[in-house]
């Protein structure tokens, strides 16, 4: 661990921060792991429903720092990246946790800022709080896979001014074009995470919640007959859990529903 990555548990919430306020949260690779440490922990934590990652002082992200850039770099400027050894999405791993992530961007967040932004299942964002794709304006392409996942947030032609123009949004026009899910006063951000994932763990079904990401992230591309089929194999297997039995005693009883955890062992 760096210590550059801090983590907490509050409630159902587990809490992810960037603690690198000076460099506005610059990423080194160290804290990439750290992050992704952090993450599967979190996963695996019977107590936790959802995990949130912010960033402290007034950055969220600003993508990576000068030294790992400096280092994909030679001296003339020739890349040192080995063509043959595909390197993963940067933070493509929180794409495979099946808990809710839930990006709280406090600030500025920049390039590989604005991917971990990205790569969130949603985003909270501050009033104050601005992104920018950054790649174009150094020369660079749609890295991390934002060709791949940004057109199925906001869809194509807004994903392309976005990575086109790498113009800073702020919080209002992310929202405007459905990056942002909710806009709230910075003072209230995390509050506002917590509450809602409070509000989750009171009355829905962890099990349910992680079938349901997966399914959405498989049927992104899929044909639609293909996701009807397997749709159909999970609503068998949720109608037999024990869950589902939970759910209708519940409602009959009305009394909130008491859903058994979730750890990630059967994703």
């Amino acid at each position: 661990m760096t210590g550059l990555v801090s983590y907490e548990r509050r409630g159902p919430l587990g809490l992810i921060r960037l603690e690198r306020p000076d460099a506005l949260n610059a990423l080194t690779h160290e804290m990439i792991a750290d992050v992704e440490l952090f993450a599967r922990a979190a996963e695996r934590d019977a107590d936790v429903l959802a995990i949130c990652i912010t960033g402290a002082g007034r950055g969220f992200c600003a993508g990576l720092d000068i030294s790992v850039l400096a280092a994909q770099t030679g001296a003339e400027g020739v890349p040192t990246l080995n063509e043959a050894e595909p390197r993963p999405a940067l933070f493509s791993f929180l794409l495979d946790i099946s808990k809710p992530v839930i990006g709280a961007i406090n600030g500025v967040g920049a390039g590989g800022g604005f991917v971990l932004a990205m790569m969130c299942d949603l985003r909270f964002m501050a009033e104050e709080a601005t992104l920018t794709t950054v790649f174009s304006r150094r020369g660079l392409i749609a890295e991390h896979a934002t060709s791949w996942l940004l057109p199925r947030i906001v869809g194509l032609s807004r994903a392309l001014d976005l990575l086109w123009s790498s113009r800073r949004i702020d919080a209002a026009e992310a929202y405007r074009v459905g990056f942002a899910d909710r806009v709230v006063p910075a003072d209230r951000l995390l509050d506002a995470v917590e509450a809602y994932v409070a509000d989750m763990a009171a009355t829905v079904s962890p099990r349910a919640l992680a079938v349901m990401k997966a399914q959405v992230h498989r049927d992104v591309g899929r044909p639609f007959a293909e996701s009807v089929a397997e749709t159909h194999h999970h609503m068998i297997a949720a109608l037999r859990s024990a869950d589902a039995g939970e759910g209708a005693r519940s409602f009959v009883e009305r009394r909130p529903p008491r859903f058994a955890a979730w750890t990630g062992e059967d994703k």
